[in-house]
């Protein structure tokens, strides 16, 4: 048996896989990683299937000791990792030995790094799935120094690359593809317009339940009626009284109160995760 012991958790690690899926009808979201394709890829490289456990490392700042030889791979955001002080390459299949000491910087593009092990981070799972939701507090807690991260057994085939070209740089502002409604006829022609022909700023208020976003100024309902609770999904543009927009990520509750005014599609939402406070992104109709 092999495992990772947590030296540093940087500001926030969670154990994420797909999530849990057909749970909205018991008012519980899916969860699971919020940048599926980076998850994925990570995966990919060590030979895992996809819906297999990995850590996901926010802003980054971790570090972990491997205890028995295991086999490694950092996608997502762009950070510096070093096995013993050496520095290896991210978006590639790395081994360690027993007592190595893998280290993962401070992200310097993107948000979110990914850290998958041959076998899963295996931890018990919670309605079958081992994401941790940091809304409904739902699976394991997040990671913390100390922690002991066992591994499973690798059953699905190696891949037959051991590298993956890394993403290229994101345009500023960031386009994003939106399915407009349903509630969009809620809002002024004018609030509709400036959604799709204004550029809208990633604010600090980000975490893993959706990104509040600030524009050229709020969005105008033309509809003052009180609306009933109705169910949302992931890339949801929800518009709450002040007007600020406010995307919803994969910890997101399963109804809302607020008019969704668009959903950004799914590569988007992937695109989203790793969008740091500050950078702009616009919005084209699909």
């Amino acid at each position: 048996m092999a495992w990772l012991d947590v030296v540093r958790p940087g500001p926030l690690t969670t154990v994420q896989d797909h999530g849990r899926v057909g749970c909205a009808a018991s008012g519980v979201g899916r969860s699971g990683a919020v940048d599926l394709i980076s998850h994925d890829a990570a995966n990919r490289l060590v030979g895992n299937a996809p819906h297999a456990a990995t850590l996901e490392i926010t802003t980054g700042g971790f570090a972990a000791q491997a205890v028995g030889p295991l086999t490694v791979a950092v996608t997502g955001a762009r950070a510096p990792v070093t096995v013993n002080a050496r520095p290896v390459a991210d978006y590639s299949t790395l081994r360690l030995d027993g007592g190595n000491l893998l280290e993962i910087g401070y992200s310097t593009t993107g948000l979110r790094t990914y850290l998958a092990v041959r076998g899963g981070i295996d931890v018990p799972e919670t309605l079958g799935s081992r994401s941790t939701d940091t809304l409904a507090e739902l699976g394991p807690a997040p990671v913390r120094a100390g922690d002991h991260l066992l591994v499973g057994v690798g059953e699905a085939e190696w891949p037959i690359e051991d590298f993956i070209p890394p993403p290229a740089p994101t345009p500023c502002p960031v386009p994003l593809g939106i399915t407009l409604g349903p509630r969009d006829d809620w809002f002024t022609p004018a609030s509709v317009h400036a959604l799709l022909h204004h550029a809208w700023t990633v604010t600090e208020d980000t975490d893993r339940v959706g990104v509040r976003l600030r524009g050229p100024g709020p969005l105008h309902r033309s509809r003052t009626c009180e609306l009933p609770s109705e169910g949302v999904v992931s890339g949801s543009v929800q518009v709450p009284p002040n007007g600020h927009p406010v995307i919803f990520l994969a910890d997101h509750p399963v109804t809302g109160g607020y008019p969704v005014i668009a959903v950004v599609t799914d590569p988007g939402i992937a695109t989203l995760a790793q969008m740091r406070p500050g950078s702009s992104v616009t919005f084209r109709a699909a």
